[in-house]
């Protein structure tokens, strides 16, 4: 079903019978009209689908890709429903209230499912690079997935991800630095050349301070998960982007305005990124 034409893009609405998730999930496609060589496209998929409309996601991906300030993509809005804090858990990890009983269905259905269906009905045989992001527990969903599909996901963007997901309530004699879940994931995982990571958070996502160090749980906790990742290898400037927003809330408007900058970072344009390719050769090389 088309939802809206654009000058550069189609919006297009999907429904798939997921054998997974044992139910229909609606997905948005944008898609851009014309494409000069389908081995230039790269994909985005974007968990809590059904907010980007009221994010203004087609213009915004429409304003850039028409302007060519990004490198060609197709984006998928995966909508979630009432499972999303069951299916946006950490796939081998429940936490410490049994949540995240679907996590590992939802992401054997982007992977099996999804990526399938986008490959068949698309004909696009192989992406650029695939990309996934979140906002809030989908941005947690996003970075366990990369890491559950690291030969799949290459980017993960993580947009005031819930990154306090615990083993342990607070209350139980709660550590952080071995109750909280995904820091433990990638504490135990190893370095994936070429794997990029982007989180952004605002200073008014919250008001709780666990630790009463004086800075809120969500930059905390995504400082000590850059520093995590710091440690298996991966630079921060390079292989990190980290952006906090002093007027940012925990709401699609706040996510709305740090789009735009993760979609270039993410996403330069190919003669850009062909540039630094070079660059990066010619560095390896000496």
């Amino acid at each position: 079903m088309l939802l809206d034409e654009l000058s550069t893009i189609l919006v297009e609405q999907k429904a798939l019978a997921s054998h997974f998730l044992k139910r229909y999930v609606i997905v948005d496609v944008y898609h851009p009209k014309q494409i000069a060589r389908p081995s230039s496209l790269s994909l985005l998929v974007l968990n809590d689908g059904q907010n980007l409309d009221e994010m203004q996601f087609a213009p915004l991906l429409n304003g850039l890709l028409e302007t060519n300030q990004i490198a060609p993509v197709v984006c998928v809005g995966v909508h979630c429903n009432k499972d999303r804090i069951d299916e946006y858990g950490t796939a081998e990890n429940l936490d410490f209230a049994g949540r995240g009983k679907k996590a590992n269905a939802y992401q054997r259905f982007l992977v099996e499912e999804l990526l399938p269906f986008l490959h068949l009905h698309y004909g696009v045989e192989q992406y650029r690079q695939t990309m996934i992001a979140g906002f809030s527990m989908g941005g947690l969903s996003a970075i366990d997935t990369l890491w559950n599909y690291p030969d799949v996901f290459s980017v993960a963007g993580v947009f005031s991800g819930s990154l306090w997901w615990r083993s342990r309530d607070l209350h139980d004699e709660y550590d952080d630095d071995r109750h909280r879940i995904i820091h433990q994931v990638i504490r135990k995982k190893s370095y994936h050349a070429g794997r990029r990571f982007y989180f952004m958070t605002g200073s008014l996502d919250e008001t709780a301070d666990r630790n009463n160090n004086g800075v809120i749980d969500s930059i905390d906790d995504t400082l000590d998960l850059i520093r995590e990742l710091e440690t298996i290898g991966y630079e921060n400037g390079s292989d990190i982007c980290y952006v906090n927003d002093q007027e940012g809330r925990h709401d699609l408007a706040t996510w709305s305005k740090a789009l735009p900058h993760f979609l270039l970072w993410a996403l330069p344009p190919l003669a850009t990124q062909m540039l630094f390719d070079a660059i990066d050769d010619q560095q390896d090389f000496h």
